[in-house]
């Protein structure tokens, strides 16, 4: 396991400073921080700058959300059956035969928005895939198919081979989208089929309309309670903002301006006071339908 990966994971586990694993965590900044065991440079994927006309049909996939993804009301989050989904096999295969479709994709000679909606489309489709293979299942941190001690959860495991490289989750968006785009609104995109996780949008991303839908995503969590909480003593935050807090600037009054750019009225008039950050919360329960 990189040193990268425990990191996630460490962020992931929210682990208690009693925890036996804990005293691990806290010394891995010190380990990454010598250069005689650096991580070595994994293989970036070749982001295509050009315009071209190649786009991927992701009509399967959105015949599955129609079906299944239930849209949330007043900022509530959208919920997904997967229990109907897996008692149909019909629609299971046609799941499966989408991913089989993307990852015999050549991605690489997409232009650079379709490749951005090609890996969260794969992302969030293989994410779905793999609570179907474990299922019934509390929550995604269940499924511990990921290589490592510290592992928990799905995102280490490789999942799917895209243009003959093995890939996993994590790869997809530590390794590919975060470090290729460096666009906060990654975020917003790939879901981890959690409560406290931004949406599963309710149709797949495409390169024609894709900073149009990233911008609602930010703004559909921004404007929930499960991303921005006004309290009496300050901000309660998602924690997406603490763990990936260097995305988002370089302090909190990068954070805060982030957020006011998709906040409503209201919320951005709080935010242009300068609240104080209180805390941070996730809700790891499955984003499922009752």
């Amino acid at each position: 396991m990189t040193i990268r990966e425990i990191l996630s994971h460490c962020r992931a586990l929210a682990i208690d400073a009693t925890s036996k694993v804990a005293g691990v965590c806290l010394l891995v900044p010190l380990v990454v921080a010598s250069p005689a065991i650096a991580e070595p440079a994994r293989e970036q994927v070749a982001i295509n700058q050009q315009e071209t006309e190649m786009a991927v049909d992701h009509q399967a996939w959105q015949s599955l959300l129609n079906t299944y993804l239930s849209p949330g009301q007043a900022g509530a989050p959208n919920l997904f059956n997967y229990a109907a989904l897996s008692k149909n096999q019909a629609d299971r295969d046609a799941l499966e035969l989408y991913i089989t479709a993307l990852e015999g994709t050549a991605v690489s000679k997409l232009s650079r928005n379709e490749q951005f909606a090609f890996w969260a489309n794969l992302y969030n489709a293989t994410t779905v895939r793999v609570i179907l293979d474990h299922y019934p299942v509390r929550t995604i941190r269940d499924i511990g198919i990921s290589p490592g001690l510290f592992s928990k959860g799905p995102w280490g495991a490789k999942l799917v081979t895209v243009e003959g490289r093995k890939l996993s989750l994590d790869d997809i968006e530590h390794v590919i989208l975060r470090p290729g785009w460096q666009d906060p609104r990654i975020h917003y995109a790939v879901n981890c089929a959690s409560i406290g996780c931004p949406n599963l949008p309710t149709k797949p991303f495409t390169g024609k309309t894709l900073d149009k839908d990233l911008d609602a995503a930010a703004r559909a969590y921004v404007n929930a309670p499960r991303g921005v909480t006004v309290g009496r003593n300050g901000l309660t935050l998602s924690k997406i903002y603490d763990w990936y807090a260097e995305d988002f600037g370089q302090g909190p009054a990068d954070l805060l301006a982030h957020l006011a750019t998709y906040a409503d009225e209201e919320l951005a008039a709080t935010l242009a006071t300068s609240p104080r950050i209180r805390s941070y919360a996730y809700d790891w329960d499955l984003n499922e339908t009752n």
